[in-house]
């Protein structure tokens, strides 16, 4: 079958018994979900799922609900009331909108950092020399390309957000963001000609861009270069700290650059929609609301649903973890088959879940049969931009969340993947809280060999950032390239993307502790659970298989070969007889400090046994014996066989 060769799929065949939805509420519900869709419309009967939505859609979802109806609404209400004409009926007693407006911070005061920037902060005070937490993108521009239309496009962009000029300073003890007014960013142009196909050449100049260090205090904060292969041939790196900056705003960066670059190489004007705020006014904002009660409320359920145990995940390492953890790190990338992927997609909507709340659900099961933990934690990244004016900045808004399940190895699948689904749910309505500030809440016991709270992240994206790229700009043509990561600020990651060949996936793990071969061996574990699961979903977590047919060949039947040939025209008491002959001073059997040689063993056990042979023991006569276990315990079970009796074992600690 050329799949290749299908069209695209069509979102609107799926609303061929189009119900024109009826009233306010139902009509707005409609723009909303169409817009967020990307659809030409939108019924009343239509399933949001169905459709292509997913929980990151659902929270865009929600926050365009508040400004246009002023109403706060839950994201777990669109999971329960899936359809338009269900969900809007729902609204109708919503409660109004109880957060305060992000709006302008007045510019004479202060500018403080957010809490998310004030942890990058710390940690570049600690490490200065330390380049985990760079954001690198590089895109290979394959045409002719107008540098000067590039550097006019990147002055935009600059002018437009303020974070691509803004450096940090500490005054007063007290850490504030300073803004320039203007800023100038250089393109850096190198050229390589003749070496168009050199990938080792090409992956060692992304490796250089990415890895030189910023200072937080003087920036810039941004660094792009360009490597020339050939007059048409070239290769854009775009490096960012992340203090400034995360996977959104990077993927914003990208669409907003190429639409300036457009207009410019063409000499056209560019007009993109004014930014009603910029990230400080968003950090002001944010502070504001922590300090209004909306702090206490969302650490109530986290210390809640986390409480005062905080196990570190026991994953079976290759070394031993050392003192103080290192950022060095490596990657590997699988991708599933079509097939599976739209068996999970398919297994998540029969559960009411989404894609993400699947994959999540099945690491987890991974991480508690490596581990045989009972309380998994795994750590998510949420873009926190439910706002409807944060959509469009960049910006480091990303919070961490710590996903917690409690698995018994004897419940079902399906019933784990609805903890999970509840969990992420509600962790979605607490998503705010600043893990810093968690952290510093709940106090666990601090150790520089791993991280605190999980020590394993998973990240699922809708799809990769390179398939979000035009493949085509006027005359040049895109691609993404992908950029293998040698850094890892956790013992594992798992990020998952859904593209159109199927889920891809890219473990990145913690080069010290772990050996590749043991991340292969674990992904293909991974993959075969995942296969498991959408065929037997009410399958009991402990009977999924796991291995792949070599291995199971392996495990179960090659070193299972253990067949060994035993003289059986000799019973025991009679090979120990011989062996007392052939090695009469070996060591027989050790108890403790305590140990007999094989003349020894035999000699006693025949004395015992003439004993007993007096007493009236011979075939068919049982003899209980009733001692701890001791060197005379193996002497009686030999005299008694010696005897001709039948050894009777009888437990000391019984009445």
């Amino acid at each position: 079958l050329d799949r290749k060769a299908l069209p695209a799929p069509d979102a609107s065949l799926l609303q061929q018994d189009y119900v024109a939805p009826q009233g306010q509420i139902e009509e707005t519900v409609a723009r909303i979900w169409a817009d967020v869709l990307q659809l030409p419309q939108v019924g009343a009967e239509d399933d949001f799922f169905a459709l292509g939505g997913h929980s990151l859609l659902a929270t865009q979802v929600v926050s365009r609900l508040r400004q246009a109806l002023d109403l706060q609404v839950p994201l777990k209400r669109l999971f329960e009331h899936a359809t338009l004409r269900a969900f809007a009926a729902s609204l109708q007693e919503q409660a109004p909108a109880r957060q305060a407006p992000l709006l302008p911070a007045d510019r004479g005061q202060p500018l403080l950092l957010s809490y998310a920037q004030e942890r990058q902060w710390y940690l570049w005070q600690l490490n200065p020399q330390s380049n985990a937490y760079h954001i690198p993108t590089a895109l290979r521009l394959r045409g002719p390309l107008d540098v000067a239309a590039l550097q006019r496009a990147f002055d935009a962009m600059v002018a437009r957000h303020e974070t691509l000029r803004t450096t940090f300073i500490e005054r007063d003890g007290q850490l504030l963001q300073s803004i320039a007014p203007t800023a100038s960013l250089p393109i850096e142009v190198e050229s390589l000609s003749g070496h168009g196909e050199g990938g080792g050449q090409i992956s060692a100049w992304i490796e250089t861009q990415s890895s030189r260090l910023f200072d937080l205090e003087q920036g810039p904060l941004l660094r792009v270069g360009v490597l020339r292969l050939a007059a048409d041939d070239h290769v854009l790196s775009l490096t960012q700290h992340h203090i400034v900056s995360d996977a959104w705003s990077m993927q914003r960066m990208v669409e907003e650059l190429l639409q300036f670059y457009n207009g410019f190489s063409q000499g056209q004007p560019v007009h993109l929609p004014a930014l009603a705020v910029q990230y400080a006014d968003y950090a002001q904002w944010q502070r504001a609301q922590m300090a209004s009660g909306e702090r206490e409320r969302q650490l109530a359920y986290w210390t809640a649903q986390l409480g005062n145990e905080h196990p570190v995940l026991e994953l079976p390492l290759d070394h031993l973890r050392p003192a103080q953890a290192s950022t060095r790190g490596a990657t590997l990338g699988v991708c599933l088959t079509p097939v599976l992927s739209a068996q999970l997609k398919a297994l998540a909507q029969a559960e009411g879940a989404t894609l993400y709340m699947v994959l999540l659900t099945s690491l987890q099961i991974v991480l508690h049969r490596y581990s045989r933990q009972s309380t998994i934690r795994v750590g998510v990244p949420v873009a926190n931009r439910h706002q409807l004016e944060t959509e469009g900045l960049i910006g480091f808004f990303v919070n961490t969340q710590v996903m917690q399940a409690r698995i018994d190895s004897h419940m079902a699948v399906s019933t784990l993947l609805q903890q999970v689904r509840q969990s992420a749910l509600e962790a979605q309505a607490h998503q705010d809280l600043p893990f810093e500030q968690l952290v510093e809440a709940l106090q666990p016991q601090r150790d520089v060999s791993h991280h605190p709270l999980f020590q394993v992240l998973f990240n699922h994206q809708a799809q990769a950032r390179q398939a979000a790229l035009p493949k085509q700009l006027g005359a040049l043509s895109l691609e993404g390239l992908a950029l293998a990561s040698k850094t890892s600020q956790f013992d594992l990651m798992l990020d998952t993307f859904d593209s159109t060949e199927g889920i891809e996936a890219l473990f990145t793990y913690a080069s010290d502790l772990f050996e590749a071969s043991t991340i292969e061996r674990l992904a293909g574990h991974w993959q075969a659970l995942l296969q498991a699961m959408v065929e037997a979903p009410q399958q009991r977590i402990a009977a999924l298989p796991m291995l792949d047919a070599d291995e199971h060949q392996a495990t179960i039947d090659d070193w299972n070969q253990t067949v060994a040939d035993y003289p059986v025209e000799h019973c025991l008491h009679q090979r120990i007889a011989q062996r007392a002959r052939a090695s009469a001073t070996a060591v027989a059997v050790t108890c403790g400090a305590q140990q007999l040689t094989y003349a020894q063993l035999n000699g006693r056990a025949n004395a015992l046994a003439h004993t007993l042979i007096a007493r009236g023991v011979g075939p068919d006569v049982l003899v209980g014996l009733a001692v701890e276990r001791s060197l005379e315990m193996v002497i009686g079970l030999l005299a008694i066989l010696k005897a001709g009796g039948a050894y009777v074992p009888l437990d000391p600690a019984y009445p």
